[in-house]
């Protein structure tokens, strides 16, 4: 289910008291959600699709997700009385909640504010981001934390420019610091041909996530080479946006596996 049906939705607010509220994390701006198994962490999970998102990636399946103003007001409370219906699954499968985008941490307090309520019910929680913006992390968030989906879009700078319109550095200066803290990472790299697979660029990932490895052994749990996919092309078509990857076709199964093969070959469990 990708949508927003079953949660109730805070519409009524007047615009300043919106803002306020989303200031203190109270309400966030919620794209859709989606109950899913072995796709966004562990088990069955609850995943929120939060709205906003600083990066302008060319393979975006989200391209609807990129403004906040998008999307759905949503009170913290409100979405923790969903999570708490889902109690039982969670612990049934090994699931729990994961927070993504979108850009989950465009909405930290809000985001705060949820890990904190999920880890009092007692649900396992998973942040997806880019790590483009891990310095508006608190350390309480991490520490209600307990997986990071981080999506490293690319080993080299140039590359991850033209792949997301931003700088590289936020995103491994915040492996880093999750690493140093303690925080389990699966580390996620899609593979788009023409684009990403150049042997060097995916070899600067590999290095990058043996250096996380280095400074706390067992931060990278695992790696997923992602193949690209043309699932969110419509979307592109449907906002009037121009989709520069209209002509780009998924990995071929040998290509995809030469670079699963090149973590692999660094002794990390990759998928």
């Amino acid at each position: 289910m990708s949508t927003l049906a079953g949660l109730g939705v805070a519409e009524d607010l007047e615009r300043s008291e919106r803002l306020a509220a989303m200031r203190s994390g109270e309400l966030g701006s919620v794209h859709s959600w989606e109950l899913v198994t072995a796709v966004d962490g562990p088990g069955t999970r609850l995943t929120v699709f939060l709205s906003g998102c600083p990066l302008r990636c060319l393979y975006c399946h989200n391209p609807d997700a990129l403004a906040m103003k998008d999307g759905r007001p949503v009170t913290a409370d409100e979405l923790l009385a969903r999570v708490a219906r889902y109690v039982p699954v969670f612990r049934a499968t090994g699931g729990g909640l994961t927070l993504s985008g979108g850009e989950v941490l465009m909405q930290p307090a809000f985001a705060a504010r949820v890990l904190r309520g999920a880890k009092e019910l007692g649900v396992h929680t998973t942040l997806d981001t880019s790590g483009f913006l891990g310095a508006h992390a608190t350390d309480a968030m991490l520490d209600d934390t307990d997986l990071v989906l981080l999506d490293v879009k690319s080993g080299d700078p140039e590359t991850y420019r033209r792949v997301t319109g931003r700088d590289l550095e936020p995103t491994f200066v915040f492996g880093r610091r999750l690493a140093a803290h303690g925080t389990r990472v699966w580390l996620r790299f899609v593979l788009v041909p023409g684009l990403t697979d150049d042997v060097d660029n995916v070899e600067k990932v590999v290095a990058y996530a043996a250096e996380l490895e280095r400074i706390r052994p067992g931060t990278v749990e695992r790696v997923e080479v992602l193949p690209f996919h043309q699932m969110g092309r419509d979307k592109w078509r449907v906002l009037g946006r121009t989709y520069e990857l209209e002509g780009t076709h998924p990995p071929t199964a040998e290509l995809t596996e030469r670079v699963r093969g090149q973590f692999r070959a660094h002794g990390l469990t990759t998928y």
